[in-house]
């Protein structure tokens, strides 16, 4: 400027030079503002803006998130479209609420949608496409990170994602994480010779065995199965509801009753309450793609069952980056087996214990890393029957894709 004075704002636009991975399998943020990601649309963006949700790292303070105005309308919601960097196959999802901790919303869904072009949002035309729902309406916590696998994602390619939060309030980051839409890993099938291929009918290719994605633990994905058991720093972060206290004359803080004891078993079996000792060694059969196969899965038809590590670690995090354990679990199916495509896995630090509920299907306790001892909280008959504990051998395959370091060849 000449020769001095004052600019209030400059503002270039364009097309951001997306950056992508160049081995066509490898996952990444398809949404991410460096990978070509652009919110196109928000509902409402009174305290913070959309495109703030696709921006690296977690920010510094609820202003640099998107958060909505506050509603008093019955089923009020908010959503925010965002289209990604490139077509690709989806896989799970990272929705962050760092900063918002009385202002976090009550629980989100998210749709995704292939489209060839350009979408008017604002138009009829827009919202008159077919959304496909990859995350039902799931609870969110405040001031933290939660991981979600997506569902009805697979032999398909999407292009947007909808993100919606039920009634209101702020959301600072979202990660959609995938593999863009090119190379061996799919199978192209155009309408014609000569024709480009349509990206809503693109698919993967069919594998035997269902790849799980391992994802960090945290109680609301794991809600569905049982509860997570840990402390929290920020007392803020802890789950609504969780009642805190002051202990041991101010020096410690109490988090009551994070998981109730349960039994079902009829009287005359004779079942009582006790602790027990696991002592776990690492996990040994490790493929070469950094994949471990889930074969069997557990049960206890009467009692629910709580593992706590006998290590320490910070509350949140992994404690020690060489020693954490999987959690894998599974609905039940129609024929009261392992339900296959319900099966989700995580990981968790020696910082965090679980507790699963009555009859839910787990994988036995699995180290990564180092051996781990586990405090086992039950309540059994234990002659060794299957009213203690029912086992069964998975008939379909299912793979377990573990962190980088821990997947990294055969142990």
């Amino acid at each position: 400027m000449y020769p001095d004075g004052g600019i209030a704002r400059f503002r270039v636009y364009g097309q951001v030079h997306a950056v992508h991975p160049q081995d066509p399998a490898e996952a990444f943020d398809l949404a991410h503002v460096f990978a070509g990601g652009r919110v196109e649309f928000t509902s409402d963006q009174h305290f913070g803006v959309g495109s703030n949700l696709i921006l690296p790292g977690r920010g510094k303070d609820m202003g640099d998130g998107w958060e909505t105005k506050r509603s008093r309308e019955k089923g009020h919601k908010d959503w925010a479209i965002i289209k990604l960097g490139a077509p690709g196959a989806l896989e799970q999802v990272e929705i962050d609420t760092a900063h918002f901790k009385g202002n976090f919303p009550e629980s989100c869904e998210l749709h995704a949608l292939a489209a060839s072009g350009d979408v008017d949002w604002t138009s009829s035309k827009g919202e008159g496409n077919e959304w496909t729902l990859i995350l039902p309406r799931t609870k969110l916590g405040p001031h933290r990170q939660h991981y979600f696998q997506l569902e009805n994602v697979d032999g398909k390619l999407y292009t947007h994602i909808k993100v919606t939060i039920h009634p209101d309030g702020g959301i600072k980051r979202i990660r959609i994480i995938g593999t863009k839409g090119q190379g061996n890993a799919f199978v192209a099938k155009p309408k014609a010779q000569g024709q480009s291929v349509d990206v809503s009918t693109a698919t993967v290719s069919s594998q035997d065995a269902v790849s799980i994605p391992v994802l960090p633990l945290t109680p609301e994905a794991f809600a569905p199965f049982g509860q997570v058991v840990q402390a929290y720093g920020d007392h803020n972060a802890a789950p609504k509801g969780t009642k805190i206290t002051p202990a041991n004359q101010g020096s410690a803080s109490k988090f009551h009753k994070l998981s109730l004891l349960a039994s079902s078993y009829p009287p005359e079996a004779g079942a009582t309450a006790g602790l027990s000792v696991y002592r776990c060694n690492p996990l040994q059969d490790v493929n070469q793609d950094g994949t471990a196969d889930l074969k069997i899965m557990e049960r206890h038809p009467f009692t629910n069952q709580g593992f706590i590590p006998m290590g320490k670690g910070p509350g949140e995090g992994l404690a020690d980056p060489g020693c954490a354990y999987l959690v894998v679990v599974a609905k039940n199916a129609p024929d009261g087996r392992p339900d296959v495509a319900t099966v989700r896995a995580f990981v968790a630090s020696t910082s965090q214990g679980i507790m699963y509920n009555t009859a839910v299907w787990h994988q036995p306790m699995t180290v990564l890393g180092k051996a781990l001892d586990f405090a086992c909280v039950e309540t059994q008959v234990g002659d060794g029957g299957v009213a203690d504990c029912e086992i069964v051998e998975l008939e379909q395959g299912v793979k377990l894709k573990l962190p980088k370091e821990y997947g990294r060849g055969s142990s």
